[in-house]
């Protein structure tokens, strides 16, 4: 399984922005592999999942979240929400409904993560479901930086109230991820 480049280059810029004098730290805590990947990543390429995406956001949970992974990866999906939604594509969110902007997540997820499929379940004016169909490598890494990345989201557009829960999951043995999303 791959991810995209974009995604990788996010947990450095991430590392360099909020946790600037332990960059090198964080460097030098990735093993050779993801530091190769860290090290000359493009943006557009694809990439091994787990050595340029779940290492490096694993390092990032033990260094700078007392050795959390998953709230490492929470707080790098909602960074690189932060980012990706600045511009034009905040005002797209800002004037679009939450529903809207949580529903495209499927079209996102597959320009980031390959192979992925994302589909929405339940809906109503308030909250979405997502059911994460296709991830042939699970992670708990990978669903905790979606979370926190569909939380971001919701913010942007002007959600309060808002509670994102992954309650089932690949990595369970479910048959697929359920990421429910309510605001008020």
């Amino acid at each position: 399984m791959e991810i995209k480049g974009t995604a990788i280059k996010s947990i450095s810029d991430f590392v360099k922005e909020r946790y600037a004098g332990e960059y090198v730290n964080w460097i030098k805590s990735l093993p050779p592999e993801s530091l190769s990947i860290v090290n000359s990543v493009r943006s557009n390429n694809w990439y091994d999942l787990k050595d340029g995406g779940i290492t490096p956001s694993e390092t990032v949970g033990k260094l700078f979240f007392d050795n959390n992974p998953e709230k490492g990866a929470w707080e790098l999906g909602r960074y690189s929400a932060s980012v990706a939604l600045k511009g034009v594509y905040k005002l797209y969110v800002k004037f679009s409904s939450p529903g809207h902007i949580i529903s495209r997540a499927g079209r996102i997820i597959t320009t980031y993560y390959s192979p992925s499929a994302l589909e929405v379940g339940e809906r109503t004016s308030n909250s979405v479901q997502l059911l994460m169909t296709k991830f042939p490598t699970p992670s708990t890494i990978i669903e905790a930086r979606i979370g926190g990345w569909i939380e971001s989201a919701l913010e942007v557009s002007g959600c309060t109230g808002i509670k994102v829960d992954i309650t089932k999951s690949l990595t369970k043995g479910d048959k697929v991820t359920v990421i429910q999303c309510k605001w008020d």
